[in-house]
């Protein structure tokens, strides 16, 4: 006997349809009936799990931050350790979005429509983030990996703004691209190359083999 399939989780549903059409239509016009009727519930249902739009819209945007919360950390380490390591962290941020363009698509039309509200979230949840970062790659910097001019808090926000315009605009940008090739994982490669050139010295035979080994 074959189980059925698992019922889609309903918040998890709610999200992704939210995500979806604040994206495309705006925060301003996106009615909790449209979402509901997307999702094929009623907007009771929807106000079940929030309490309200405004309450929805902070969920979505909680679930972009919270991943950047659990990966970015990493991504420091990382920085401070090896090149192949960075390029893995840094990868699965940018898979992150990949996965669903929305979620870069939103951000940057919250940073048009509230960018008010974007700049509070920036400074409360971002903020410490870069104070970290700042201290990471200034380490990179003393140990001799990092170049000397890279400036750190400037750095990581625009590696950040490459994933989410490059993610975002991945599906338009397609068309530019020699038909036939792998779009997608050509935006990944160049992408890790140039955050990883930008940061990284180049190094050695024998400088490679310990970054690699995680050795200082």
């Amino acid at each position: 006997m074959v189980s059925a399939a698992p019922a889609p989780d309903p918040r998890a549903h709610i999200l992704d349809v939210a995500t979806r059409l604040f994206a495309a239509r705006g925060f301003g016009d996106t009615s909790l009936q449209l979402i509901a009727d997307e999702v094929g519930v009623t907007k009771q249902a929807v106000l079940h799990h929030f309490s309200s739009k405004e309450a929805l819209r902070q969920a979505v945007i909680d679930v972009i931050l919270d991943h950047w919360r659990d990966v970015l950390p990493r991504v420091l380490l990382a920085a401070a350790a090896s090149e192949d390591r960075f390029d893995a962290v840094l990868g699965e941020l940018y898979r992150f979005f990949a996965a669903d363009p929305d979620r870069g698509r939103l951000l940057v039309r919250e940073s048009f429509d509230r960018p008010a509200e974007v700049k509070r979230v920036l400074a409360e949840s971002v903020r410490p983030w870069l104070d970290a970062v700042a201290s990471y790659i200034t380490r990179g910097r003393e140990a001799g990996h990092h170049h000397a001019d890279v400036d750190p808090e400037v750095y990581v926000l625009h590696v950040m703004q490459l994933v989410i315009t490059a993610t975002a605009s991945a599906s338009v940008l397609d068309a530019a691209i020699a038909p036939g090739s792998d779009a997608r994982a050509r935006y990944e490669r160049e992408l890790m190359r140039i955050a990883r050139a930008s940061l990284f010295k180049p190094a050695t035979h024998h400088e490679r083999g310990k970054r690699r080994r995680g050795e200082p």
